[in-house]
């Protein structure tokens, strides 16, 4: 493996074009924060099939609009090269350009919509970053989530692009919570890797794993344990069981998990637990957030990974340095 990605390393140096795409395959990658053009190859093959299989190809090709204009974008701003070369000024924008074209109807301009919501992801995420530093948290996908809200919100008000959202303006039932056999279980954690990216696919959720792994098989063990977590915790305390088989209660923790164990802490049995009782309390602020955002029907994105990784973060220094 070191040995391809020497000799596509050396492909780059002699290519500009060459270097672009790895840059935006990194941009990919660092959805699920793994800096390496082929893992992030992996996860665009599994964005292809989770969205040609769901007979819904203009969501990958959003993604790949999003990821391309954004990197230009990013270009043109004169944004941190190190930061560029690694892919961090694109998977928010690989977020946004998945998320409008799942949630908004297909046309000509909708593709005007998603080129405006991948350059704004790069002036919010230097933004947030910018924001973070005193209190030294990234900005995690908290430009997509910024960004994907107020231009779903806004395309209530422009008929152009104007569609049903996913959840309806609503206060959420409590539903009933029907038994998960263990194949029901095995659909919900691989569904909860998949819907990372917007997809309920079992084979992108294994594309996924695979991907994880090429780069980092410690954040391919994370993601499925904090799947397997989150889907237990979910149905333990009864939440509607649609949403957990579909696995919409998973894909924030899973982010958590990665994020925690194996990204922002040096990994260890310590780490672990913190981890996992970030996850869990992901799957908390998941319910909470449904429940928040139910009246004004927008989707709760990757708000709850945002929001709990933040706040598990915050207090980085002082574990680390056993003060306070």
């Amino acid at each position: 493996m070191d040995s391809v990605l020497k000799a596509w390393g050396r492909l780059t140096n002699r290519s500009p074009v060459l270097a672009f795409v790895d840059w935006c395959l990194r941009g990919i990658g660092q959805v699920m924060f793994q800096d390496n053009p082929l893992t992030g190859a992996i996860f665009l093959a599994a964005i292809a099939w989770g969205s040609i299989a769901a007979g819904a190809p203009a969501v990958l090709i959003g993604g790949v609009v999003a990821v391309v204009a954004a990197t230009l974008a990013a270009l043109w701003l004169r944004v941190d090269g190190a930061a560029l070369r690694s892919g961090l000024f694109g998977y928010n924008a690989v977020l946004v350009g998945l998320a409008l074209p799942t949630f908004l109807p297909a046309g000509r301009l909708l593709w005007l919509y998603v080129l405006l919501g991948a350059v704004v992801s790069v002036v919010a995420t230097r933004a947030t970053a910018e924001a973070g530093k005193p209190f030294a948290v990234a900005a995690l996908t908290f430009p997509f989530v910024l960004v994907t809200w107020l231009m779903l919100l806004a395309s209530h008000g422009f008929s152009a692009v104007s569609a049903p959202l996913a959840v309806e303006p609503a206060v959420l039932p409590i539903a009933e919570s029907n038994p998960l056999d263990a194949i029901a279980f095995l659909g919900a954690v691989l569904k909860s890797i998949s819907q990372v990216f917007l997809k309920a696919s079992f084979v992108a959720a294994i594309l996924f794993v695979i991907g994880l792994a090429v780069n980092s098989v410690a954040a391919a063990l994370f993601a499925v344990a904090g799947a397997i977590v989150a889907v237990a915790f979910a149905h333990l305390f009864g939440a509607e069981s649609e949403l957990v088989t579909g696995g919409l209660f998973g894909f924030s923790p899973v982010l958590t998990a990665v994020a925690l164990g194996t990204v922002f802490y040096r990994p260890s049995g310590r780490v672990a637990l913190y981890a996992l009782v970030g996850t869990l309390f992901t799957v908390v602020a998941q319910a909470a957030t449904n429940a928040a955002l139910a009246p004004i029907g927008i989707p709760s994105l990757t708000a709850p990974f945002v929001l709990t990784t933040w706040l598990f973060l915050l207090p980085r220094q002082s574990f680390e340095t056993g003060k306070g």
